[in-house]
């Protein structure tokens, strides 16, 4: 199973860096990864592979919440058929 983790807030050094981290805490494998910056707004998305996963999708989505709480930005994860349902026109 795939998902998608979206990350957006104000740039600073470390956001990559931190979420690359915690995603292999979980043994999450990234598969393609987006970024960009705007006017000083951070952007990134990135695909990863959930097979491997060592806990369930909602402790690994609080996690989430709560780095980017840590970090300052929006850190979310969906799993890729509900992304993909939510962006069908």
């Amino acid at each position: 199973m795939n998902a998608i983790v979206s990350v957006i807030g104000r740039d600073k050094v470390g956001i990559t860096a931190a979420v690359c981290v915690k995603m292999a805490e979980y043994q999450i494998n990234i598969l393609d990864i987006s970024m960009t910056i705007l006017q000083g707004d951070f952007t990134m998305v990135m695909a990863v592979d959930l097979e491997k996963m060592t806990a369930p999708f909602g402790e690994v989505a609080d996690a989430c919440d709560a780095l980017g709480r840590e970090l300052g930005v929006s850190i979310r994860i969906q799993r890729q058929e509900i992304f993909d349902a939510m962006h069908e026109i």
